[in-house]
């Protein structure tokens, strides 16, 4: 019988996309879902057909903006990790059969025959010790998204992190995968940011301080710290809580060459409408102090490319 630092090691050991800087969201937004499935009392195996929405509401509001088109992917792939310890599929012989790279089609995964969850050993363990599902579940979401949304994610799942966390997994500092997973952030990482910026958001100006404090004001990576984003300045933004968090939902992102702020088609404001949020779309980001820390355009390129909703609104001329 495995032990919970072996149970929580063969979650960390689920494959990422090979190259560093590659945002695929869909194997841990699957294996969240399924934790709160057993979170919730449901049976250990569940046909595809019943995670079908919900994984394409999860990849729409948290992955790029492709992404909910390969919702079935990990649904097949995620049983090739750790040699099959963690994930298991159940249908047709000839379907189970086939080549692991075969992946089948939406329409073949919604059969009512096929149906998929955590081995029998794993899905006992979770429910039986308590703490484990929720210290697993804490760990996939710091291990690939940003802290911003973590909150956000739980609740969309149907997660409850609020249970004591009665275990404590160890894993060895020097491991691969540790190393690969858990990479360690640079302390120094906000307070330069924020001297680079004027200790003010960048986008809204805030800058309050209570005595010599600042407050509310948070560097955000613009390429995820959790995909490869380094803690270098030009990687990096002031911002407000707010606009921090609106960043990393991919409400708006930075235009390289005039660092125009805008927002995505699918930020709506409501009544506010251009008294709200949306007052900031077109105008220029308050720069950071020397052009060696102004924002990069790889990792604008990257924000563009794996968070930000696509479309955005129109840019006007600058000079209108």
């Amino acid at each position: 019988m495995k032990t919970d630092a072996e149970i929580q090691l063969i979650f960390d050991k689920i494959r990422r996309a090979q190259n560093d800087g590659v945002y695929a969201p869909h194997k841990p937004l699957l294996v969240l879902l399924a934790l709160a499935r057993i979170q919730q009392g449901l049976p250990r195996q569940v046909p595809f057909s019943e995670l079908d929405a919900p994984l394409k509401f999860l990849l729409a509001e948290f992955g790029p903006s492709s992404s909910a088109k390969s919702r079935h992917y990990p649904f097949w792939h995620l049983s090739t990790d750790s040699q099959g310890s963690l994930w298991q599929i159940e249908g047709p012989e000839n379907f189970i059969n086939r080549a692991p790279k075969d992946t089948p089609s939406l329409t073949e995964l919604r059969s009512p025959l096929v149906k998929a969850g955590f081995s029998a050993e794993i899905d006992s363990a979770l429910r039986r010790k308590p703490g484990l599902l929720e210290s697993i579940a804490s760990r996939v979401l710091s291990s690939y998204f940003p802290e911003t949304l973590h909150a956000d994610i739980a609740s969309s799942v149907g997660l409850n992190l609020n249970q004591p966390l009665d275990i404590h997994t160890e894993v060895k500092e020097d491991s691969a995968v540790n190393s690969s997973t858990r990479r360690r952030r640079d302390p120094t990482f906000r307070d330069r940011v924020l001297r680079a910026y004027e200790y003010r958001c960048c986008v809204c100006g805030f800058d309050l301080r209570i005595g010599s404090v600042s407050a509310g004001l948070e560097a955000a990576h613009i390429q995820w710290h959790t995909v490869g984003g380094p803690d270098i300045e030009p990687n990096g933004l002031s911002l407000c809580a707010l606009h921090h968090k609106l960043f990393d939902l991919g409400a708006f992102t930075v235009e390289p060459s005039e660092h125009r702020v805008v927002f995505s088609q699918h930020a709506i404001a409501g009544n506010r409408s251009m008294e709200g949020e949306l007052r900031h779309h077109g105008q220029k980001m308050f720069t950071a102090q020397e052009s060696a820390m102004h924002p990069g355009i790889v990792f604008l390129d990257w924000n563009q490319k794996n968070v930000f909703k696509k479309p955005g609104r129109t840019l006007a001329s600058i000079d209108g």
